[in-house]
Order: structure tokens, then sequence, then C-alpha cells
């Protein structure tokens, strides 16, 4: 038996899918912070774009209990986007990249742990990477600022392969047969039978 609750999409699919500007965007965003495909990066999306609606919610004055609910907000955005909001402007500020900033994948990289971003997620997912001591084998953590300083390795440290160096034409070194090179055959065969 699973969950009594119904299983819902943790993010919201673009409007248009077939936006050639939008692809470009999101694929570069997927590169560059090692992302396993789109829905990691729309589940990202879809927690800021309710972040923001709230925002937008609170500054028109829609709804009741106003002041708990931006105090609530501000609580949560402290905790993991922006160290020191002042207002529910800074909020509507934010984009994508602040948002991806702070995954555990992301962190791991910054702190140089790891030298890419798909090292760092192996590492996370094989279960390496530990904050305050507590495993977390899931890459899209969301990293809070608290516990910035505690982020290490579990339990004992292992060798991570520092990024190669792309070879270069001019450095390289040329390959060089071990077998001297056969310009003329010198000695003549004999035939079987004859001996001198």
């Amino acid at each position: 038996m699973g969950s009594p609750r119904r299983q819902r999409k943790q993010f919201e699919i673009p409007k248009r899918k077939w936006d050639a500007t939008r692809i470009k965007e999101e694929r570069r965003l997927v590169t560059d912070y090692g992302l396993k495909n789109m829905h990691e990066l729309w589940r990202m999306k879809t927690v800021l774009r309710k972040i923001r609606r709230e925002a937008r919610r609170l500054q028109s004055g829609k709804g009741k209990k106003i002041a708990e609910r931006t105090e609530a907000l501000l609580k949560r955005v402290k905790s993991f986007l922006i160290s020191e909001p002042k207002s529910i402007d800074d909020m509507l500020a934010l984009e994508t990249r602040d948002l991806l900033e702070r995954r555990l994948e992301t962190r791991v990289v910054r702190s140089g742990l790891c030298s890419t971003m798909l090292q760092a997620r192996q590492v996370i997912t094989h279960g390496h990477i530990a904050i305050r001591g507590q495993r977390i084998n899931a890459p899209s953590y969301l990293v809070k600022f608290s516990e910035d300083g505690e982020l290490g390795w579990f339990k004992q440290p292992i060798q991570v392969n520092p990024k190669p160096q792309p070879i270069s034409s001019t450095s390289a070194p040329k390959f060089q047969s071990s077998q001297p090179e056969v310009t003329e055959l010198t000695q003549q065969v004999q035939p079987a039978g004859e001996t001198s």
C-alpha cells in the first residue's frame, strides 16, 4: 500500500513548450548546474514561482492575516535564499540562478570538495556528503545559510580526482614507436636445404 494521498507533480510545465529562447536558456542552466533533466529545473522554477506569487499577493494586500503571512514568507526566504531580506521587493527580484546556487550539488562544488557538478552529484548520491554529521544523498537539497559552514565529508574524506587539464597539440609529446623503422630488407633469405 502506498500513501493515501494523491501523488502530484512537484513542478509546473511551461505554458509554451516549444519556445526556442526558453529552451536555449534552460539547456544552459541544466548544463551549468549539472541537472539530470528539465524536470529538476522546472521544480526549482516552481518553488521560486510560488514564493514570488505569495510576495505579489502580500504586496497587493489580498487575503487575511497579511502580517503573519509576510513574517512566514520572510522567514522561509531568509533561511536559504536571501541572508537579510529587507522587503518584499527583494523576494520579487530573485531569479532561478539564485535558487540553483543553494542546491547541495552546487554548494559542494563551490566549497571545493569536488571539481565538477557531475562529480558532486555522484559523490552525493553515493552518500559521501554530510551536513552537521548527517548524511544527505539528495543533490536537490536546498542548503540553508546556517548549514553552509557545516558541509563536509561523511565519516572519512574520499580521494576525488582533480579536473583533467586539456592537452594542447603543441605541448603533447609525439607518439614514437618502440620498434625501429625498416627501410630495406638487407638480409637475403636462403632456401631451406642450402647451408653455406
